[in-house]
Parts: C-alpha cells; structure tokens; sequence
C-alpha cells in the first residue's frame, strides 16, 4: 500500500508532463522509481509509456509530421545497435556524462539565433539516431528529437513524439521479451504506474494549453536540459 501511494502521484505528475510537452516522462519516472523498487525499471517503466504515448499522439493527430517519422524510426535501429554497443565496452557513469554534455550542447546551440536546424530527412535521421543511442545507454531518448522540433507548434511537438515513443518502446520491449525481462510480475508492476498514468494524462489537456501559449519552446529547452542534469547527478552519485 506504502509502494503505490508512492507511485501514484509520481506517475501523474510525470504523466501529465509528458501529455504537455511531449517527453518527460522516463525522465523523470525513472530515477525516482528506481529508489522505491529497482524492479520498476525498465520494464513496467515502458509498458506504461506505450499507452500514455498513444494517448498523447492521438489526441492531437492531426498534427503528427508523417512525412518525417519514418526517418527517425528508420535511423533509430543502428542508434539502438551503437549504443548497445557502447554500453558493452564504456562504462555507464562515462556515458551517462557524454549523453548529458552533448544534450547540454544541443541546448546551448538552440540559443543561438543563428542556428535555425529544422526537421528534414538529414536531420530527423541525425536526431533518430542519437535518440536510439542515448535510450539505450542512458534511458534518455527523447531530447534529440524534441529539440528538433523546439520551433513547431505544440501540437506537432506532441502528437509526432507521442507515436515516435510508441515505435521506440515496442521495440525496446520486444527485446526485453526476449531476454526475459518483460513478464507476468512487471505487467503487474505496471498496473501499479496505471491509474496516476491516466489521471496526468487527463490533467496534462489544460496545461498544454498554457504552454501553446508562447511557452512550449522554452519548455522543450528546459526539460532538455534537466534531463542532463538528472544524469550528470546519476553519474555522480
């Protein structure tokens, strides 16, 4: 009872996050829930996220960028094979503060007006890459792709992260199947994440409209650069 009154508010107020901006929410689920049980992550973390994913982008799929999906689902496979790689021969605190430093670049590069990179077939696979790179060594993977889309509508941002995450995690889960790590007791686990997923996600529908207002890119910039922060502190600690 003491785990799930725990979890509960945690998962909705990463849910509606999520739901708002459009990533955020292994962000910030993940080191908090690996200090209440370790056996919530990964597993249970992901099964969850595929419908809070599905939710976000239908709910606004009018807006999702089609034509440039396939790009970054495409190069997301060798980002996924390169960075199962890595986490065989670097150790994770060393990638946990490269992945953190070239977020924190990006960032910094997004300030300056000069730079204006916008989604194409060269750029949604430079970011699909690294995404699939940084989710697997770092269980980041959003910020490549959100900070490409920085300059989009709310809405685009949204619905295109939101069915991005949904190939992204069936792929992540179908190799955790394969090893083992996806069975009866994490879907029970899951079913702990559930109902705060689906109440954030409901009280995510108001926020996205305040942030639609003008805020949405500096939200993006923001949760871009906390998620280096939380794994330059991961590393450290």
């Amino acid at each position: 009872m003491r785990e799930t009154l725990l979890v509960l508010p945690l998962s909705a107020l990463a849910a509606a996050i999520q739901g708002s901006i459009g990533f955020g929410n292994a962000l910030l689920m993940a080191p908090l829930l690996a200090l209440v049980d370790p056996a919530f992550v990964p597993a249970p973390l992901l099964i969850v996220a595929l419908p809070l994913s599905l939710l976000v982008a239908w709910r606004e799929r009018e807006s999702v960028d089609y034509r440039g999906l396939p790009w970054a689902i495409g190069a997301r496979v060798p980002g996924i094979a390169a960075g199962a790689a890595a986490v065989a021969v670097v150790p994770e605190r060393r990638l946990q503060v490269i992945v953190a430093v070239c977020v924190l670049v990006a960032v910094g590069l997004s300030l300056v007006p000069s730079i204006d990179v916008r989604p194409s077939p060269l750029s949604l696979s430079i970011a699909g890459l690294a995404s699939g790179f940084m989710a697997t060594a770092a269980s980041v993977g959003g910020p490549p792709i959100a900070l490409l889309y920085q300059r989009e509508s709310g809405s685009r941002i949204r619905a295109t992260l939101g069915f991005y995450f949904v190939f992204g995690t069936i792929m992540s889960l179908v190799g955790l199947r394969i090893a083992g790590h996806a069975g009866l007791q994490e879907l029970r686990l899951a079913g702990e994440l559930l109902p705060g997923t689906f109440i954030g996600f409901a009280l995510s529908g108001r926020a996205r409209g305040l942030l639609d207002g003008g805020l949405m890119r500096t939200a993006v910039l923001v949760f871009a650069a906390l998620s280096s922060v939380v794994l330059l502190v991961s590393a450290a600690a």
